[in-house]
């Protein structure tokens, strides 16, 4: 099976500069539209299929974007490994704006979406102890660096809701008491379902401002906010570029990325539902 690299574009990066035979394509999947159309090619080399997570002109929300669709959709394509980056707030002073952090884990705080491909029918979990795949995050971070970007190793990414920013007491509550680094609307459930796609996952949080804890930073602006943006989509692209001599010839993933569903499905044949079924062929055709 070949490698096709997969890339979530976040806030200001919906397209890629770059790609050989560059075509928009439509996918269908059982769970509906994703976000846009997919941006498929090749760079350097490597399929590529690029999806931004709230389509062109940014015109879904955290809470709209169709985030089992999307999965479904990149893994139709043939996707291997999936690099998802985001824009991101930062708890802690030495991830200033305009750093790159590589996450590591994850809070889920969110609540008003769907979380899981499985259910009625059809019932598995998966283990998301460790929700990213090592070797594809450090692929990033050398990608990263080599382009020049500041990188931080690990990190903990707090998945709100949103779309409104932290309160002050909410901003100091995932600092201090909870310990993490940075704090994003999109990572979740995404990084759950690209583990029941059983695809290799690594998340790249760029870093936008300080939320609203830092005493000398005020606010989150959005203007403020944009203005790094823009920077930061150039970044991304440049790190994506760099990828796929890093990850070179597929090969089973070491830390079992893609047969995260050999234990996982509880339901016993004779009593799942057909229906059902049909909508996991792309995720879970490999064990079903």
């Amino acid at each position: 099976m070949a490698r096709k690299i997969g890339v979530i574009g976040g806030s200001g990066v919906y397209d890629i500069d770059g790609l050989e035979g560059a075509e928009w394509r439509s996918v269908d999947t059982p769970w509906g539209a994703p976000s846009d159309q997919i941006l498929t090619g090749r760079l350097n080399g490597a399929e590529m299929a690029f999806l931004p997570r709230h389509g062109r002109g940014h015109v879904h929300s955290p809470s709209t974007v169709p985030y089992r669709a999307n999965i479904d959709a990149l893994k139709r394509l043939g996707c291997t490994d999936v690099v998802a980056v985001s824009a991101c707030g930062s708890f802690r002073e030495e991830m200033a704006p305009g750093d790159f952090v590589v996450v590591d884990q994850f809070i889920d705080r969110t609540f008003a979406r769907e979380k899981s491909f499985f259910g009625t029918g059809c019932v598995a979990h998966v283990s998301v102890a460790h929700p990213t795949c090592p070797r594809l995050s450090a692929a990033c971070l050398t990608a990263g660096r080599a382009a020049g970007i500041t990188m931080h190793d690990g990190g903990t990414y707090l998945a709100m809701e949103g779309p409104q920013f932290s309160t002050l007491a909410e901003s100091k509550l995932y600092r201090e008491v909870w310990g993490c680094d940075v704090i994003g609307m999109t990572n979740m459930p995404e990084a759950k379902l690209a583990r029941e796609a059983e695809l290799c996952y690594a998340s790249i949080a760029m870093v936008t401002d300080y939320d609203s804890w830092h005493p000398d930073h005020g606010a989150v602006d959005i203007s403020d906010i944009v203005a790094i943006l823009t920077g930061n989509a150039d970044k991304a692209r440049n790190l994506i570029t760099r990828l796929p001599a890093l990850l070179g010839a597929p090969a089973p993933c070491a830390d079992g990325c893609d047969r995260a569903l050999d234990h996982a499905i509880l339901t016993a044949p004779s009593k799942r539902d057909p229906a059902v079924v049909a909508r996991l062929d792309a995720v879970a055709g490999r064990v079903l």
